[in-house]
């Protein structure tokens, strides 16, 4: 675990479980699976209402890292291998697979929606976009001044709370409904790298997230789409949460909740075509079991691109999970820079 931190791939690996079950029980919702609603609106609610965050929370954690080890230019240029490159890859991957599957999933994916990744981003792939957003972001505000990340984390937040305030579109969106978590990340990297939480604090966090949780959609029936002070103060408490949690968790060798964290971009790039998978073979030969999709659902969308991505690492097919194109724009940008200035 060289320069990481075991809670933080602790917390990756509650999180992935999460958005695989979210997933999972959105799919199984839209196919007609018998299920009972109020618990479908409440769990959807609950998992959607932090699990998200705290990715960009977690990344967030590295940049300062990150920028000070590579600079501003190296470090965009590493994300255009580690972000953009799976992102148009897999997007494009599993949008045909969808679109030549149509008849047996969910929806009716076409072929222009596939090829519209640029200013479209699709399934769950939203979140490599809005990565990718928040690290230029940061890149950008950083290269005029580390001291303005307080103040743009104020800015933030404002703007989490009024996203009306920033133009329409996309790009704006994806911005104001998440850059705020990414730069608490990297105001908190300090003090909670290599943190371990007592047990006593993990009673009172775990506490604290049931009461916020029933409060906030049991006793004022809120949805998590209700955006607000309450949505983000409940975000944050239960990132807290989280990371209490797993900086406790981290205590004990772990190995294989640590290798679904290290894992997590494989897991998350690859777990809807596993997780359709299992629904439409299930649906094949009449099993409309809730409980049983669910589990075996989650199961497989955790388990089954870690089968695939030992395959792909056997077979040495590096590629599909990231392109060295930072290090063929520094060879141009080498070769092109000395013949500009002659």
């Amino acid at each position: 675990m060289e320069n990481r931190d075991l809670w933080v791939d602790h917390a990756k690996a509650l999180g992935i479980v999460l958005v695989v079950y979210g997933h999972v029980l959105r799919g199984l919702h839209s196919a007609g699976i018998p299920m009972p609603e109020t618990f479908y609106r409440l769990s959807d609610s609950i998992v959607y209402s932090f699990h998200m965050p705290l990715f960009f929370f977690l990344a967030g954690l590295f940049f300062q890292q990150s920028f000070a080890a590579k600079g501003a230019r190296g470090l965009v240029f590493s994300k255009l291998d580690s972000i953009l490159y799976p992102y148009v890859l897999w997007s494009i991957l599993q949008g045909l697979i969808e679109a030549i599957l149509a008849d047996y999933t969910n929806g009716a994916v076409t072929y222009a929606e596939v090829f519209a990744l640029l200013w479209a981003p699709r399934a769950q792939f939203w979140f490599l976009y809005a990565l990718l957003l928040c690290f230029l972001l940061a890149v950008a505000v950083f290269s005029l001044s580390r001291r303005s990340i307080i103040p743009v984390t104020l800015v933030a937040a404002l703007l989490h709370l009024f996203p009306s305030l920033l133009p329409e579109g996309l790009v704006w969106r994806f911005i104001a409904d998440n850059f705020v978590f990414f730069a608490l990340g990297i105001l908190g990297a300090g003090q909670l790298r290599g943190m371990a939480a007592s047990g006593w604090q993990v009673s009172f966090m775990v506490g604290l997230f049931v009461i916020a949780q029933y409060g906030f959609h049991g006793l004022l029936e809120l949805h998590y789409t209700d955006r607000g002070i309450l949505s983000l103060l409940l975000a944050l408490v239960s990132i807290a949460t989280v990371v209490t949690l797993c900086s406790w968790s981290a205590r004990w060798p772990l190995g294989f909740v640590a290798y679904l964290g290290t894992t997590s971009m494989a897991i998350y790039l690859m777990h809807i075509l596993a997780g359709s998978g299992i629904r439409v073979l299930l649906k094949a030969v009449g099993v409309d079991s809730f409980l049983l999709h669910t589990v075996a659902g989650v199961a497989g969308g955790l388990l089954l691109p870690l089968l695939a991505l030992a395959i792909i690492q056997r077979l040495q097919l590096r590629y599909l999970f990231a392109a060295p194109i930072s290090r063929l724009l520094t060879l141009s940008l080498n070769w092109a820079l000395p013949r500009a200035g002659r």
